[in-house]
């Protein structure tokens, strides 16, 4: 883009039309970071709009998903579908392996088998929104 007034030849920043979105998942009764969740990502352009699937990623060694899609241009909501019940069983099956059976060994699967999380967006910013984890409660806020 030319600036006529200045000759100036400098281009409009891409990134301040949209949001950008990341995240991660601590496991707070381990203490570590929860690898292999699957996570979906959607966002709409008002709050009456539909919701547009983008695509999604899983979590790495870390806890990270650092290869989520961009939302479009106009998004002003965007929704993290983390997809919890895989990985809160295995772990439970792993943690009971010749253990007695408890109360926490129903054949229902996990308490909470997805998580799912919405918030609202402003084109230009980051959003980091972490996930903390444990089998029966989570919490969410929006990080750095």
């Amino acid at each position: 883009m030319t600036d006529m007034s200045t000759g100036s030849t400098e281009t409009a920043d891409p990134n301040a039309f949209v949001a950008s979105v990341s995240t991660h998942i601590l496991d707070t009764s381990a203490g570590r970071p929860a690898a292999g969740v699957a996570v979906r990502l959607a966002a709409r352009s008002g709050r009456e709009a539909d919701w547009r699937a983008l695509g999604g990623s899983e979590t790495d060694a870390d806890g990270r998903c650092k290869d989520l899609p961009a939302p479009p241009e106009g998004t002003t909501h965007v929704r993290l579908d983390f997809e919890v019940e895989p990985y809160l069983e295995k772990k439970q099956a792993d943690a009971q392996q010749g253990a007695p059976a408890n109360r926490d060994s129903g054949a229902a699967g996990a308490f909470f088998p997805e998580v799912a999380i919405t918030f609202a967006v402003v084109p230009g910013e980051h959003y980091h929104v972490p996930l903390l984890l444990n089998p029966f409660g989570y919490s969410v806020y929006r990080g750095s």
